[in-house]
């Protein structure tokens, strides 16, 4: 009887890479992109944007993780998300979608119209367009293959709120985007250093990569793997930014252009 091959050993949820975990759907990215803005979206562009989300989601899956071993939980509950949230104020991505969810009710404050009337939360505005609220269900099967590579499970609200933060935070990040394209860079790009008086204020890095991003270069047609890289410097902040732009030029090093 011939040996049987060795099964490769399986890596657990604690040291499994968020890069072994696949993006979502080129097609999926493709399409919320298409919801905002009518320019062409390039193949390196749509996995970028699809590996920024996938870094974000898990950040915030990692940390509601956190919060449920506290009480000796695996399945993770909407409070779990607010607890993750509260601790890492990094994680606090998709914002607009706080105003549909029952999870963050009476954390977002009052809602007010062009007539400082108090605006009912679900209030119809103008014609019915697409939405990243509306699209949200769109990305449950990729919320729900994030969580088995963390080794988790979520009550339907929550994966309902990932589902919810994952399509606004994708959908802002398209819109960005484009206008990056439009505007030719990162406009209101900017630094902070603290210089004492009467002393001049130090150089920026010349090889700073956040620094880089907020210039354009390329046609004003398609929105393009770099589009997408200083989006993300407009959206995220601190550590989680630094993690998703490593992981999306890693996920796009051999993409094709086009």
């Amino acid at each position: 009887m011939p040996a049987q091959p060795a099964r490769p050993e399986r890596k657990g949820p604690e040291t499994a890479s968020v890069m072994d975990v696949p993006p979502f759907r080129s097609s999926l990215v493709k399409a919320v992109f298409g919801d905002v803005t009518s320019l062409h979206v390039s193949r390196s562009a749509a996995w970028a944007a699809a590996s920024v989300t996938r870094t974000v989601l898990t950040e915030i899956i990692d940390g509601a993780r956190t919060a449920a071993a506290e009480e000796a939980r695996r399945k993770l509950i909407p409070g779990d998300l607010l607890r993750a949230i509260d601790r890492n104020v990094e994680l606090e991505v998709g914002t607009k979608w706080y105003y549909h969810s029952p999870t963050f009710k009476g954390l977002t404050g009052v809602l007010y119209d062009a007539d400082g009337v108090i605006a009912p939360c679900h209030e119809r505005r103008g014609p019915r367009r697409p939405s990243a609220v509306a699209g949200a269900h769109r990305f449950e099967a990729g919320v729900r293959k994030l969580l088995r590579s963390r080794g988790a499970t979520a009550v339907p609200a929550m994966v309902r709120d990932l589902d919810g933060i994952a399509s606004v935070f994708l959908t802002d990040l398209a819109r960005d985007a484009a206008m990056v394209v439009r505007e030719g860079g990162v406009k209101r790009f900017g630094t902070v250093a603290l210089v004492a008086p009467g002393e001049p204020a130090p150089p920026p890095p010349l090889k700073d990569p956040l620094l880089a991003l907020s210039t354009r270069k390329g046609d004003r047609r398609t929105i393009g793997r770099d589009d997408v890289l200083a989006a993300t410097t407009m959206q995220l902040s601190g550590g989680v930014r630094q993690r998703a732009l490593t992981e999306a030029r890693e996920a796009t090093r051999n993409a094709p252009a086009g």
